[in-house]
């Protein structure tokens, strides 16, 4: 059975043509891989206030969703030095969806993590990195980082790719 492989990006712009490019280069691996877009689930930002109204059905659908994935490609812009609001909102709301287990939707998964940055990159990459290690994630060694003047290598790409399927597939 082919593993299921989520490339999740955090904005609609330049890094979800970097998912939907991504996606389209994954067609020679063995993974079924899909573009899941977080501004696809409307989510309130997290609080412990808004918790006591109950958790959204979107939190529990995109709970579902890294549930049932076997390992993951994260994108995500720079913004001030780190990831984008709905990222940290997203892995909130998933890690308090009412799911006894939470941590299931991310231990022992492998995963690869990625930007298109106008400002270098590095910050998100490095908050991004520390975030997903910390729930559980295994961040595979090689990223993926473009900007508008650094195209996608898509021999690079294609590595982690395949890196990631593998790993996903033990």
């Amino acid at each position: 059975m082919k593993p299921n492989i989520l490339i999740i990006t955090s904005s609609d712009g330049k890094n979800l043509e970097l998912a939907n490019k991504l996606n389209d280069l994954s067609k020679d691996f063995n993974g079924e891989f899909s573009v899941l877009k977080l501004s696809d689930y409307e989510l309130p930002l997290y609080s412990t206030k808004e918790e006591e109204n109950g958790t959204p059905e979107a939190a529990k659908a995109l709970t579902d969703k890294f549930l049932s994935a076997d390992g993951f490609i994260f994108l995500s812009p720079e913004y001030n030095g780190s990831v984008t609001p709905s990222f940290i909102n997203s892995i909130a709301w998933v890690s308090r969806s009412g799911n006894e287990d939470w941590r299931s939707a991310f231990n022992n998964k492998p995963a690869a993590i990625g930007t298109h940055s106008g400002g270098g990159g590095n910050h998100v990459l490095m908050a991004m990195q520390s975030q997903l290690s910390f729930i559980g994630c295994h961040i595979v060694g090689r990223k993926l980082l473009t900007s508008y003047s650094k195209e996608l290598n898509e021999d690079s790409a294609k590595s982690v790719l395949d890196l990631v399927a593998k790993l996903a597939s033990k």
